[in-house]
């Protein structure tokens, strides 16, 4: 098996933590057929709509409703990566149509697409070349609040200090 890259811990609100069962979590997608099956039971609302989804630090892809909390879909574990999907039917098989990594609980870095990338590749899901969508986080020095950069506007929103131009949102990693 190939290296992993980096874990994400949550680093949201400590009360949206709490309150997930620690043996709840996203629907694991482990296999082309898992999948299949998953993807039969959502309603045409649903489909309509982007799923919550994390990977797991075992490599899985989890699935959950759109307005889930990523760290019920993960079960208050870390993550490798975490953001929203959308699927669509092609011709002979489904695919994602948009992946991005916006989760603002967890703030994975863009490069966690390889993980994203694997776990789509594990259950033969067509995908684009990277997320469709990038979000990129960063936490304040000055003030400590976390970030999203906009425009490359490597400013902090809350008290005007420089953001770093690497990924710094958890000061344990």
């Amino acid at each position: 098996m190939s290296a992993r890259g980096p874990s994400y811990r949550y680093v949201g609100p400590v009360e949206l933590k709490a309150a997930v069962r620690p043996d709840a979590g996203g629907c694991r997608i482990s296999s082309a057929a898992e999948f299949g099956g998953w993807i039969a039971e959502r309603s045409a609302a649903e489909l309509a709509e982007p799923f919550t989804f994390v990977v797991g630090t075992d490599g899985v892809l989890r699935l959950a409703p759109r307005r889930s909390e990523h760290v019920a879909c993960a079960g208050r574990a870390m993550v490798l990566s975490a953001g929203e999907i959308s699927f669509m039917r092609e011709t002979d098989r489904w695919a994602v149509s948009e992946v991005s990594n916006q989760s603002t609980g967890y703030c994975p870095d863009v490069s966690s697409w390889s993980e994203v990338a694997r776990a789509l590749d594990d259950v033969e899901l067509g995908r684009p070349s990277g997320f469709t969508h990038e979000v990129v986080f960063r936490r304040c020095p000055t003030c400590q609040e976390h970030n999203i950069v906009r425009e490359d506007d490597f400013v902090c929103v809350f008290c005007g200090s420089d953001l770093p131009a690497v990924w710094n949102v958890d000061p344990t990693a």
